[in-house]
Protein backbone atom coordinates (compact mmCIF):
# COMPACT_ATOMS: atom_id res chain seq x y z
CA UNK A 1 0.00 0.00 0.00
CA UNK A 2 1.47 3.35 -1.05
CA UNK A 3 1.69 6.42 1.20
CA UNK A 4 -1.04 8.15 -0.81
CA UNK A 5 -3.36 5.16 -0.46
CA UNK A 6 -2.60 4.96 3.26
CA UNK A 7 -3.39 8.64 3.72
CA UNK A 8 -6.64 8.27 1.78
CA UNK A 9 -7.70 5.40 4.04
CA UNK A 10 -7.44 7.67 7.06
CA UNK A 11 -9.54 10.46 5.59
CA UNK A 12 -13.10 10.84 6.78
CA UNK A 13 -15.69 10.44 4.03
CA UNK A 14 -16.73 13.83 2.64
CA UNK A 15 -20.06 15.26 3.70
CA UNK A 16 -22.84 15.15 1.16
CA UNK A 17 -22.99 18.97 1.18
CA UNK A 18 -20.53 21.58 2.49
CA UNK A 19 -23.24 22.84 4.85
CA UNK A 20 -23.01 19.53 6.67
CA UNK A 21 -19.34 20.21 7.47
CA UNK A 22 -18.37 21.53 10.90
CA UNK A 23 -15.86 23.84 9.21
CA UNK A 24 -18.61 25.51 7.19
CA UNK A 25 -20.62 26.26 10.31
CA UNK A 26 -17.48 27.52 11.99
CA UNK A 27 -17.06 30.04 9.19
CA UNK A 28 -20.72 31.08 9.47
CA UNK A 29 -20.37 31.71 13.21
CA UNK A 30 -17.14 33.64 12.64
CA UNK A 31 -18.90 35.85 10.09
CA UNK A 32 -21.74 36.52 12.54
CA UNK A 33 -19.10 37.72 14.99
CA UNK A 34 -17.54 39.99 12.38
CA UNK A 35 -20.96 41.31 11.37
CA UNK A 36 -21.64 42.26 15.00
CA UNK A 37 -18.35 44.16 15.11
CA UNK A 38 -19.17 46.18 12.02
CA UNK A 39 -22.74 46.71 13.20
CA UNK A 40 -21.54 48.24 16.50
CA UNK A 41 -19.19 50.63 14.69
CA UNK A 42 -21.79 51.66 12.13
CA UNK A 43 -24.40 52.15 14.88
CA UNK A 44 -21.95 54.46 16.67
CA UNK A 45 -21.43 56.41 13.45
CA UNK A 46 -25.17 56.81 12.88
CA UNK A 47 -25.82 57.74 16.51
CA UNK A 48 -23.25 60.55 16.45
CA UNK A 49 -24.38 61.68 13.01
CA UNK A 50 -28.03 61.97 13.98
CA UNK A 51 -27.18 63.85 17.19
CA UNK A 52 -24.82 66.31 15.49
CA UNK A 53 -25.98 69.48 13.85
CA UNK A 54 -23.45 69.04 11.07
CA UNK A 55 -22.19 65.64 9.94
CA UNK A 56 -19.48 65.60 8.79
CA UNK A 57 -18.50 68.46 11.10
CA UNK A 58 -17.90 71.93 9.73
CA UNK A 59 -14.59 72.14 7.93
CA UNK A 60 -14.60 68.50 6.88
CA UNK A 61 -15.98 67.95 3.36
CA UNK A 62 -18.45 65.19 2.64
CA UNK A 63 -16.82 62.07 1.20
CA UNK A 64 -16.33 62.11 -2.53
CA UNK A 65 -18.24 59.43 -4.43
CA UNK A 66 -16.04 58.90 -7.49
CA UNK A 67 -13.42 56.62 -5.92
CA UNK A 68 -15.86 54.72 -3.65
CA UNK A 69 -18.10 53.95 -6.63
CA UNK A 70 -15.11 52.59 -8.55
CA UNK A 71 -14.19 50.51 -5.48
CA UNK A 72 -17.79 49.25 -5.34
CA UNK A 73 -17.68 48.23 -9.00
CA UNK A 74 -14.45 46.32 -8.38
CA UNK A 75 -15.82 44.41 -5.38
CA UNK A 76 -19.19 43.61 -6.95
CA UNK A 77 -17.43 42.44 -10.11
CA UNK A 78 -15.08 40.31 -8.04
CA UNK A 79 -18.00 38.55 -6.35
CA UNK A 80 -19.65 37.85 -9.70
CA UNK A 81 -16.42 36.43 -11.11
CA UNK A 82 -15.92 34.32 -7.99
CA UNK A 83 -19.40 32.81 -8.35
CA UNK A 84 -18.51 31.62 -11.84
CA UNK A 85 -15.13 30.36 -10.59
CA UNK A 86 -16.84 28.39 -7.84
CA UNK A 87 -19.28 26.87 -10.31
CA UNK A 88 -16.36 25.89 -12.53
CA UNK A 89 -14.69 24.23 -9.55
CA UNK A 90 -17.84 22.22 -8.88
CA UNK A 91 -17.82 21.02 -12.50
CA UNK A 92 -14.18 20.01 -12.21
CA UNK A 93 -12.94 22.74 -14.56
CA UNK A 94 -9.67 23.57 -12.82
CA UNK A 95 -8.42 26.11 -15.35
CA UNK A 96 -11.59 28.19 -15.21
CA UNK A 97 -11.53 28.09 -11.43
CA UNK A 98 -7.91 29.22 -11.27
CA UNK A 99 -8.41 32.04 -13.75
CA UNK A 100 -11.60 33.23 -12.04
CA UNK A 101 -9.98 33.20 -8.60
CA UNK A 102 -6.93 35.09 -9.83
CA UNK A 103 -9.16 37.71 -11.48
CA UNK A 104 -11.01 38.06 -8.17
CA UNK A 105 -7.71 38.57 -6.37
CA UNK A 106 -6.63 41.18 -8.92
CA UNK A 107 -9.90 43.09 -8.47
CA UNK A 108 -9.46 42.96 -4.69
CA UNK A 109 -5.94 44.35 -4.98
CA UNK A 110 -7.33 47.13 -7.17
CA UNK A 111 -9.83 47.95 -4.43
CA UNK A 112 -7.04 48.28 -1.84
CA UNK A 113 -4.93 50.47 -4.12
CA UNK A 114 -7.82 52.86 -4.72
CA UNK A 115 -8.59 52.91 -1.00
CA UNK A 116 -4.98 53.95 -0.35
CA UNK A 117 -5.45 56.77 -2.85
CA UNK A 118 -8.66 57.82 -1.10
CA UNK A 119 -6.88 57.85 2.26
CA UNK A 120 -4.17 60.10 0.85
CA UNK A 121 -6.85 62.60 -0.22
CA UNK A 122 -8.77 62.26 3.03
CA UNK A 123 -5.72 62.84 5.23
CA UNK A 124 -5.31 66.30 3.71
CA UNK A 125 -8.40 67.33 5.70
CA UNK A 126 -7.33 65.77 9.00
CA UNK A 127 -6.24 62.48 10.52
CA UNK A 128 -8.19 59.87 12.45
CA UNK A 129 -7.50 61.54 15.83
CA UNK A 130 -8.83 64.97 14.88
CA UNK A 131 -12.56 64.36 15.34
CA UNK A 132 -14.99 61.55 16.18
CA UNK A 133 -16.19 61.58 12.57
CA UNK A 134 -12.67 61.12 11.22
CA UNK A 135 -11.94 58.45 13.82
CA UNK A 136 -14.99 56.38 12.91
CA UNK A 137 -14.48 56.87 9.18
CA UNK A 138 -10.90 55.60 9.25
CA UNK A 139 -11.71 52.83 11.75
CA UNK A 140 -14.62 51.42 9.76
CA UNK A 141 -13.04 51.68 6.33
CA UNK A 142 -9.64 50.59 7.63
CA UNK A 143 -11.11 47.56 9.34
CA UNK A 144 -12.92 46.65 6.15
CA UNK A 145 -9.72 47.11 4.15
CA UNK A 146 -8.00 44.71 6.55
CA UNK A 147 -10.78 42.20 5.92
CA UNK A 148 -10.30 42.58 2.17
CA UNK A 149 -6.56 41.95 2.55
CA UNK A 150 -7.23 38.89 4.69
CA UNK A 151 -9.85 37.72 2.18
CA UNK A 152 -7.23 37.83 -0.56
CA UNK A 153 -4.98 35.57 1.51
CA UNK A 154 -7.89 33.18 2.12
CA UNK A 155 -8.66 33.04 -1.60
CA UNK A 156 -5.02 32.33 -2.45
CA UNK A 157 -4.90 29.64 0.26
CA UNK A 158 -8.03 27.99 -1.15
CA UNK A 159 -6.60 28.24 -4.66
CA UNK A 160 -3.39 26.56 -3.50
CA UNK A 161 -5.35 23.71 -1.95
CA UNK A 162 -7.36 23.24 -5.13
CA UNK A 163 -4.19 23.44 -7.23
CA UNK A 164 -2.49 20.74 -5.16
CA UNK A 165 -5.55 18.50 -5.30
CA UNK A 166 -6.25 18.74 -1.55
CA UNK A 167 -9.57 20.40 -2.34
CA UNK A 168 -11.71 18.67 -4.94
CA UNK A 169 -15.35 18.86 -6.04
CA UNK A 170 -15.98 16.07 -3.50
CA UNK A 171 -14.07 17.99 -0.79
CA UNK A 172 -14.85 21.64 -1.57
CA UNK A 173 -14.87 23.06 1.97
CA UNK A 174 -11.82 25.33 1.57
CA UNK A 175 -13.12 26.79 -1.69
CA UNK A 176 -16.64 27.22 -0.30
CA UNK A 177 -15.46 28.92 2.89
CA UNK A 178 -13.16 31.27 0.98
CA UNK A 179 -16.03 32.27 -1.30
CA UNK A 180 -18.38 32.72 1.64
CA UNK A 181 -15.90 35.01 3.38
CA UNK A 182 -15.30 37.08 0.25
CA UNK A 183 -19.01 37.59 -0.42
CA UNK A 184 -19.45 38.66 3.20
CA UNK A 185 -16.70 41.26 2.82
CA UNK A 186 -18.38 42.56 -0.34
CA UNK A 187 -21.76 42.76 1.38
CA UNK A 188 -20.29 44.72 4.29
CA UNK A 189 -18.81 47.20 1.84
CA UNK A 190 -22.26 47.94 0.39
CA UNK A 191 -23.46 48.80 3.91
CA UNK A 192 -20.40 51.01 4.43
CA UNK A 193 -20.98 52.74 1.10
CA UNK A 194 -24.56 53.54 2.07
CA UNK A 195 -23.73 54.64 5.61
CA UNK A 196 -20.46 56.55 5.27
CA UNK A 197 -20.63 57.90 1.72
CA UNK A 198 -24.31 58.29 0.87
CA UNK A 199 -26.09 59.00 4.16
CA UNK A 200 -24.24 62.31 4.88
CA UNK A 201 -26.04 63.67 1.84
CA UNK A 202 -29.43 62.87 3.35
CA UNK A 203 -29.20 64.99 6.52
Amino acid sequence: MTAIELRSDHLLPPAERPRNEVGWWGMVLFLFNEAALFASLIASYLYLGLRSRFWPPAGIPKPELRLPLIMTALLVSSSIVLVFAEKAFERGSRTAHRVGTLITVALGIGFLLIQAREYADKLQHGGPTEHAYQSLFFTITGLHGAHVAFGLLVLLWALARAWSGTSTPRRPLAVKNASLYWHFVDGVWLVILTTLYLSPRWY
